[in-house]
């Protein structure tokens, strides 16, 4: 098994990202990279529980400056700190991602080394918001003609990626939601 961080970025946490990081630790997983993006003094004691563990370790953005900038500061400490480190698998810290996804993704990345593993949810159900689903679909067909990915969840931010591409990942433009769709065409 290769050696994996998870890079959880974060803003104003409440009790499910702790929930989700006891269930990653329960699970083994061992690297665990938490990005607080700013976030408001009051949740400040959630990165601070969460950082107690040993597996953990938090970076701090001053204020806020988006999800993208929280992976982009994940990769860089990864690339210059940690050389051990394989792969990271990217989750969102309101525990969306469960661990057998997580698990699921990481089969596929021992099987694919070298590639950018994406996990992908289930449209078709029912649970999943409509704007959700549209946005998908709308973004599916953009991918699939404008960049030629044939994508079925473009906005998942569950990816696997290997670590020859922390560095090019971490100098994308785009510092909020439109980085992970630089990493996608990257």
């Amino acid at each position: 098994m290769k050696k994996i961080a998870i890079i959880m970025p974060v803003l104003n946490p409440d009790i499910k990202m702790i929930t989700f990081l006891n269930s990653l630790l329960d699970n083994g997983f061992g690297n665990i990279i938490i990005v607080n993006d700013g976030s408001r003094e009051d949740t400040v004691h959630y990165f601070e529980e969460a950082g107690e563990h040993p597996e953990v370790t938090v970076l701090t953005h001053k204020v806020n400056m988006g999800k993208g900038r929280g992976l982009k500061t994940a990769f860089s400490y990864l690339a210059d700190e940690r050389p051990d480190i394989e792969g990271a698998v990217t989750v969102d810290g309101d525990g969306q991602h469960d661990v057998e996804c997580i698990n699921r993704c990481l089969e596929k990345f021992e099987e694919e080394p070298d590639a950018v593993i994406l996990g992908g949810r289930d449209f078709d159900d029912p649970d999943v918001p409509w704007k959700s689903r549209s946005g998908n679909k709308i973004s599916h067909v953009v991918y699939r003609y404008a960049v030629g990915i044939k994508l079925n969840d473009t906005q998942t931010g569950l990816r696997v990626v290997p670590a020859q591409h922390f560095r090019l990942f971490a100098g994308l433009k785009g510092d909020r939601y439109e980085y992970e769709t630089n990493m996608l065409i990257a």
